[in-house]
């Protein structure tokens, strides 16, 4: 018995110094994967190992480089979002169409991540106009209440950021056999031109429950990995009394909530609606993107364009509706 206590005893010294190196190696905010290549469409994550001092996180802010565009991040429940929009120094094409401005920092807000936890922090966005080699940092605020920890301290070129005690986290940029394609456009190749033309065609269906009419429903492919979907739709009423959209369920997500994006002063603000969305007699109102919508949380498989999203509505007056949203491309398109 003495023995197998012994080595019980030494097994155990030799997992705490494992642990302990691992946590003394990812002490740092940084990327689960810290390689990209050019033009892609990726999702970034980055990892918050711990608070500031044993306080909780209640804010992180990360600061977009030139190079990393048409940024979108994936909402955190418990969490207000604010995305701060800006000019690029350079003109980016996104599917044609040219873009100048967009999301240059994100903040997430007046969350609570003990700094007995770790959590990540999602950002979608495009690397674009990037030469292999280089590696783009993203400078993050940490703030535990009135303590701030800043992660931007970035190495000169060609110098070692390994000595450094705060270093932003980095991304490299790597050439690759896609490059010129990018995850949308891999979506993309799904369906033809005349099979999109099909799809939005059957989001157009109509559903009535008593005096509201519900139509324009649809979804959008999500990126592989990607944990959170949005879905959006049109609700008339053509009745006389007020009526209210409670709630929604999925089974293809563990939890749907309706959210409201607004954007002042060029920051965004995402938060959830937890008392639903009224629908004035008489009135019309849209769910769509950059505005009212459903957020799809803890979805068992990602949506891929030509699928459906099967749904249920619960309104005030109206009951339960079922409503088959067509999923279109990551533009919904």
């Amino acid at each position: 018995m003495k023995t197998i206590k012994t080595f019980g005893k030494t097994l155990g010294l030799a997992a705490l110094l494992s642990a302990t190196a691992i946590a003394g190696s990812e002490a740092h905010v940084t990327f689960l994967d810290r390689e990209a290549t050019q033009d892609s469409t990726i999702l970034a994550t980055l990892q918050v190992p711990h608070g500031c001092d044993g306080k909780a996180t209640t804010e992180v802010r990360v600061k977009l480089p030139e190079g990393f565009v048409f940024a979108k991040p994936q909402p955190k429940a418990g969490w207000e979002l604010e995305v701060i929009k800006g000019d690029y120094q350079k003109t980016y094409d996104n599917h044609g169409d040219k873009v100048k401005t967009g999301a240059i920092e994100i903040r997430w807000k007046n969350g609570n991540l003990s700094d007995d936890f770790y959590d990540t922090f999602v950002i979608q966005g495009k690397v674009s106009g990037v030469e292999a080699g280089t590696s783009l940092a993203f400078p993050v605020t940490q703030m535990c209440g009135d303590t701030v920890t800043a992660w931007d301290q970035v190495a000169k070129e060609g110098g070692d950021a390994h000595g450094m005690k705060s270093p932003a986290p980095l991304l490299k940029v790597a050439a690759g056999e896609d490059h010129g394609h990018d995850h949308d456009d891999m979506a993309d190749m799904d369906m033809s031109g005349m099979a999109g033309m099909g799809a939005a065609a059957a989001a157009g269906e109509t559903v009535k429950a008593g005096d509201l009419e519900i139509s324009g429903g649809f979804a959008k492919a999500m990126l592989p990995g990607q944990p959170v979907g949005g879905g959006f739709f049109t609700v008339k009423n053509n009745g006389q009394a007020d009526d209210r959209l409670i709630s929604v369920s999925s089974p293809a997500a563990g939890e749907v909530q309706i959210h409201e994006m607004v954007t002042k002063d060029n920051v965004m603000r995402m938060r959830q609606l937890k008392d639903g969305i009224a629908i004035a007699a008489g009135a019309t109102v849209k769910l769509e993107p950059g505005s009212l919508h459903l957020m799809f949380q803890k979805v068992k498989t990602p949506f891929k364009q030509g699928d459906t999203v099967p749904v249920t509505l619960t309104f005030e007056k109206a009951g339960k509706v079922d409503l088959v949203l067509q999923v279109l491309s990551a533009q919904g398109k």
